[in-house]
């Protein structure tokens, strides 16, 4: 479809078309932003060329190559087939989960984590925000920041989230959470956010995509997912590897404030299992 209305296309729109023609499959792991630095252009140019070819936006379009690539490979996401005994399904998912664990690790800027630390023990509410599978990342990260005694706010729907970020401001600390970086809804809260002078740490795979440029600090998971497997478990693992060295850090920097309210919330609860 590209070659059919390649002549068409804007000098900037054809650069897109170069990169997407030697770059197909990888593209649909790269963000909005990813394309638009390969090709040097724009990213309002790589959302014009992929309505140009009749898609939504580039999700849309990257949606279109994955569904295309599944169908003409026989070899899936993460090499598994259907030929694959649970055995060797159980070995493989194990080997990509321990991957995505020491991929992130590799990733990790330990003066961001410190950073990010000690924001979160400065700030005066702490809200996690996300939507679909990170919006449940979101909810897992604030129960454990309450437990170690902040003052900590998740929310996972488009309209609270917009609505938290317009009256968060100075001294408090927002981390955003998306695999893509490219989640319209939470992008435009965290503008939003910014216009407040809030503090705002995000956790994403892509360093150069929408939510980064709102950002004070980025933290980078590592995981390789494509649109058709939005929400994948790996995606998760890595998100939670992060937060996990992160709240853990901060709980040994806050240990008389974590212990005391791990011991409150223990025994408030001790009445609640048999």
């Amino acid at each position: 479809m590209i070659s059919s209305i390649y002549n068409s296309l804007t000098k900037s729109e054809q650069k897109v078309a170069d990169v997407l023609k030697t770059s197909m499959n990888e593209s649909v792991y790269w963000s909005v932003s990813d394309l638009a630095e390969y090709a040097v252009v724009g990213e309002t140019t790589v959302i014009r060329f992929c309505r140009k070819l009749g898609y939504k936006g580039y999700q849309d379009f990257k949606l279109a190559v994955a569904q295309n690539k599944v169908d003409t490979d026989s070899q899936d996401f993460s090499e598994i087939t259907e030929a694959d005994s649970l055995e060797v399904l159980a070995q493989k998912i194990t080997a990509e989960n321990v991957t995505t664990i020491q991929n992130t690790f590799k990733t990790i800027q330990i003066k961001d984590l410190e950073q990010a630390g000690r924001k979160i023990i400065q700030s005066n509410k702490l809200y996690v925000f996300g939507v679909g599978a990170s919006g449940i990342m979101a909810q897992q990260a604030q129960y454990r920041f309450m437990r170690m005694g902040f003052n900590a706010e998740s929310a996972t729907d488009s309209h609270i989230i917009a609505m938290n970020s317009a009256i968060a401001g100075q001294g408090d600390v927002i981390i955003g959470i998306s695999t893509s970086g490219s989640t319209k809804d939470l992008v435009d809260a965290l503008k939003i956010a910014k216009e407040n002078d809030v503090f705002i740490i995000c956790l994403t795979k892509h360093l150069r995509s929408p939510i980064t440029k709102f950002a004070d600090i980025v933290l980078l998971t590592s995981t390789k997912e494509s649109p058709l497997h939005g929400g994948a478990f790996s995606s998760s693992i890595s998100q939670m590897h992060v937060l996990d060295i992160l709240t853990k850090y901060i709980e040994m920097q806050e240990q008389n404030r974590a212990i005391s309210t791990l011991k409150k919330t223990a025994k408030a609860v001790s009445n609640k299992l048999y």
